[in-house]
């Protein structure tokens, strides 16, 4: 920076023109790290130097102001070295104020913390940015509550826009608040019903976070909001984000003098409370003695020690169980029944077959009766222990009654629990199926309510691809696997083709194409899994066929759990069906296929949709390659 002698006029346009025509070209990190902080230290006490680097800013033209104002924003060390530089720029210049409060906070998401920090605080602190604030967090709010917004936005995006409603709500003043109050209530109301309303919860536990904050500020005196979800680093720094750190130069330091001073009072004001504490506990225990040796109760207790808890004798024959679950009230026979129904009906196949739908019914509607520790583990073990025992009927009765009348959403999600876990286990050879149940708790597929059954998916798949991977290399030979006949073949369409049926047929209580999409995406990831398992079997090319029309009809779905949920049927598919069938009963399918995933995998906003796709596409070159290979 050049200083000017004998105080002569000067122009600095030409500088602001070179500013400008620097950062838009690609150099804007090299010219700023030097010149933001030389006006930093020029602009902390010369009120020349602020109105310099003011005009220096404003005279940037147009066509170059987004890329001068992005930075500066970027390496400003605070907001009040912010507002220094750029004075009222957001106010006198329509540009700089579009890319101040539409596109860094609306349109981009790929921002740090610190830069929405420095960028709110910025507007906060003078009198005539405050009403851009004010603007600004109305806009965030609406796009926050907009259902549209949420089903199509990527997560990242939305979590950046609650994390800018959150500074945003830090830096609002109490007049501030209660002249929007009725307009924030209304704005938390619909955001809060579209987050809970997603699929994935990541989204619906930033909806919690920002309601939780909003009903913080426009009611500190009355109830607020409060939801339950797991506090980990992200969400404590959402939270953090609603209290503003005020800046180390606020915070004033001693004289050397008072520092002394108030070094020497500190002993002795510790001396002093610890005195006054001491007594304080004397006097308190001296109260508490005299109350107790005037208390009546002198009854001495009695000796426990060696009581032994009575054992509830479990029913031994199935028909007994059902019985103690249906009609009995002794709860602590009815909780040993609970946790040795598995093992029972996996020791006595015979009996469970002459009872097993009756069973079925039983375990899917029993409620808990006491608090017994893992309940809802036990109750689905048992399920599929008796789906296991006897398949085909069973089967029959849990796809009928998924479509049916009077069932609660969580039911209907136990059965696709049910069945996949049963699918699973029929899959396998039975010598691993005794390993398993012996070893481990808890199957490798779980879908329980706090799972992610995609995340599961996704491993499957990416291990199914590395097993069909050649690798040339030596080692040690490794041990041969189990083997034995699928027990899956011959029950397959029983599992497959009744879910497939009737989704487009909306009941009374439940709806799969409206406001029942989360348990849409749960059957579409059943569907998925059950294809998996169903490699070798007979009826696969009839179920290829059958998931490709059903994943055709859907592949618009506005929720992105659901067309990931489709795109796994599309790997499933790919993966399970002999390369044969898909070429001779499948092409024109396939290449369809082919264009959509193309689509989505260049305008899906959800990034897990946009890998699952490209993934499908590499899997269908393999398909091309193989059919090149082979001799005609």
């Amino acid at each position: 920076v050049c200083f000017i002698p004998g105080g002569l006029d000067c122009s600095i346009s030409f500088v602001s023109h070179v500013l400008g025509k620097v950062c838009v070209h690609g150099r804007q990190k090299e010219i700023l790290s030097v010149l933001v902080p030389c006006l930093t230290d020029l602009t902390k006490s010369d009120c020349i130097w602020q109105r310099i680097c003011w005009r220096l800013v404003e005279c940037v033209p147009d066509r170059w102001m987004e890329a001068v104002v992005l930075g500066f924003v970027q390496r400003a060390p605070g907001a009040d070295v912010l507002s220094r530089l750029l004075g009222n720029l957001a106010v006198k210049n329509k540009k700089a104020q579009f890319v101040v409060t539409q596109k860094v906070l609306l349109l981009q998401y790929c921002h740090t913390t610190a830069v929405l920090q420095n960028l709110l605080g910025y507007l906060s602190l003078d009198s005539l940015r405050r009403a851009l604030l004010i603007k600004v967090l109305q806009e965030l709010l609406e796009t926050w509550g907009s259902s549209s917004a949420v089903k199509h936005s990527p997560p990242e995006q939305q979590q950046y826009i609650s994390k800018a409603i959150l500074i945003c709500l830090s830096h609002l003043k109490e007049p501030e608040i209660e002249s929007c109050r009725q307009e924030l209530l209304t704005s938390m109301m619909e955001g809060v019903k579209c987050h809970l309303d997603s699929n994935l919860p990541q989204i619906r536990r930033l909806g919690m976070i920002v309601a939780e904050s909003i009903s913080s500020k426009i009611n500190t005196d009355g109830p607020v909001l409060k939801f339950q979800y797991e506090e980990d680093d992200e969400a404590r720094e959402l939270k953090s984000l609603l209290v503003q750190n005020l800046p180390s130069c606020v915070v004033p330091s001693l004289p050397d003098d008072n520092r002394s001073e108030k070094a020497d009072a500190a002993p002795s004001l510790v001396l002093e409370s610890n005195k006054k504490s001491h007594t304080a506990a004397l006097v308190m225990s001296d109260e508490e003695s005299d109350a107790e040796l005037d208390s009546d109760d002198d009854l001495i207790p009695y000796d426990m020690s060696e009581d032994k808890e009575l054992k509830i004798k479990a029913p031994v024959y199935i028909r007994d169980c059902i019985e103690v679950l249906t009609g009995s009230e002794d709860v602590d026979k009815w909780e040993a029944t609970v946790k040795t129904l598995e093992s029972l009906v996996r020791k006595n196949p015979a009996a469970t077959r002459e009872v097993s739908v009756e069973l079925a019914k039983i375990l899917l509607h029993l409620e808990e009766k006491t608090c017994i520790e893992g309940f809802v583990e036990l109750r689905q073990r048992a399920q599929v222990a008796v789906l296991t025992t006897d398949p085909i009927p069973v089967a029959k009765y849990l796809t009928s009654q998924f479509y049916s009348l009077n069932y609660s959403l969580r039911q209907r999600m136990d059965i696709l629990d049910v069945l996949v876990l049963a699918a699973q286990e029929l899959s396998y050879p039975k010598s691993h199926r005794k390993t398993k149940h012996s070893g481990a708790q808890n199957p490798c597929i779980q879908l329980l309510p706090g799972s992610d059954s995609s995340k599961d998916w996704r491993r499957i798949v990416d291990e199914r691809i590395k097993s069909k991977t050649r690798r040339f290399a030596t080692g040690q030979s490794q041990a041969e696997l189990a083997s034995g006949p699928n027990e899956f073949n011959s029950v397959v369409g029983h599992f497959f083709f009744p879910l497939i049926q009737h989704f487009d047929r909306p009941l009374t209580t439940f709806d799969l194409l409206g406001e029942d999409h989360f348990v849409l995406g749960r059957l579409v990831h059943t569907l998925a899994i059950l294809m998996y398992l169903a490699v070798n079997t007979v009826a696969v090319t009839a179920m290829g066929k059958a998931l490709l029309e059903f994943v055709w009809a859907l592949r618009f779905h506005t929720d992105s759990y659901v067309r990931q949920g489709l795109l796994s049927c599309i790997s499933s598919m790919l993966l399970s069906v002999p390369m044969e069938s898909l070429l001779q009963d499948m092409t024109e399918e396939l290449l369809e296929t082919q264009s959509w995933l193309g689509d989505v995998v260049e305008k899906d906003p959800d990034g897990d949709c946009r890998r699952l796709a490209l993934q499908n596409l590499l899997l269908m070159e393999n398909v091309k390659k193989k059919l090149k290979t082979v001799p005609s």
